[in-house]
């Protein structure tokens, strides 16, 4: 895997987060948790390569116990392709309407050259999850209690979840944080973004694993919530400006000087971030093949994964 490889990092008893470096494009992170009946995950990864890696230092760690169950925080195929390679017995958890976005996504059918190298996908296929929420869900298994809550509006997603574990103090939040990496809401909602952040905050939490990106501790999570408060408002500035100067988000982006964040892995996000803020102004639809092809004019380039 070219240096991005995985490594598990042990939060508390039986609960370790799967990183996967450098966080960048389809390199997210994901979640082991050792029941005293069995393994919970908390998403999979985007390839047949990435999940088996992810599978077998779940079971080096859980000395080989099944997998009883997975949490998927959202619908996006870094976090669920690799659903598809858990046993067919394991109930796969998620949002209402992270079940209709995997259902409907068709980038394993014909993705368009977004990316370089494109992402091998190996023996993956779509997997939605079978046991739905809406709001909130608590499971109990093996002594554990674990919990997963949506925010109450689009943020990342439309279907956002985190994963609480209220015992051991240990939050997974999906794709709602990212740790030196560039933020992503083409999918969601500028200001629901925002708006999360005080809400993942009231966790209160000892550790938490953005859906990419290093693990965060109690000490370092208030910085990184700011920054995303920075990002998001930067981005919802020039977004306004833009509009009101009638460029598009395009011309917005080749102008701004991205300052603190220029040095992200992602920058080019920056487009896609205008364009979401663009369509949550005016209400109309994102132009989602316009906002491709304006990130990957930006980077002169398809965009790079190391997956």
């Amino acid at each position: 895997m070219n240096g991005y490889e995985g490594s598990l990092t042990t939060l508390a008893e039986g609960v370790h987060a799967w990183v996967q470096p450098d966080g960048s494009w389809w390199l997210n992170n994901a979640g082991v948790i050792e029941t005293a009946d069995g393994v919970i995950l908390v998403d999979t990864c985007a390839t047949e390569t990435r999940t088996r890696a992810l599978l077998a230092a779940a079971d080096s760690v859980t000395r080989g116990k099944p997998i009883a169950a997975a949490f998927n925080t959202h619908a996006h195929g870094d976090h669920t392709y690799g659903n598809s390679l858990l046993p067919p017995e394991a109930m796969i958890i998620g949002h209402k309407h992270t079940r209709t976005g995997v259902r409907e996504d068709t980038l394993l059918d014909d993705c368009p050259p977004i990316w370089s190298p494109m992402p091998d996908w190996g023996n993956v296929t779509r997997r939605p999850p079978n046991l739905i929420t809406g709001d909130t869900l608590t499971l109990h298994h093996g002594g554990l209690q674990i919990e997963a809550h949506h925010p109450g509006h689009t943020a990342h997603t439309a279907g956002d979840l985190v994963v609480w574990l209220p015992e051991q103090r240990v939050l997974f939040t999906g794709d709602l944080l990212f740790h030196k990496v560039t933020p992503l809401v083409i999918s969601g909602a500028l200001d629901g973004a925002l708006r999360s952040l005080d809400w993942i905050a009231a966790f209160d939490p000892a550790y938490v694993v953005p859906g990419h990106g290093p693990v965060m501790d109690a000490t370092t999570l208030p910085g990184v919530l700011e920054f995303h408060q920075r990002y998001y408002e930067f981005v919802q500035a020039n977004a306004d400006k833009g509009r009101s100067e009638g460029l598009s988000p395009l011309a917005v982006a080749r102008r701004i000087s991205l300052g603190e964040f220029a040095g992200l892995p992602d920058a080019e996000r920056i487009v896609l971030n205008l364009h979401r803020a663009y369509a949550d102004r005016t209400g109309l639809a994102i132009d989602i093949e316009q906002a491709w092809h304006d990130a990957i004019a930006l980077n002169k380039g398809p965009l790079t994964t190391h997956v």
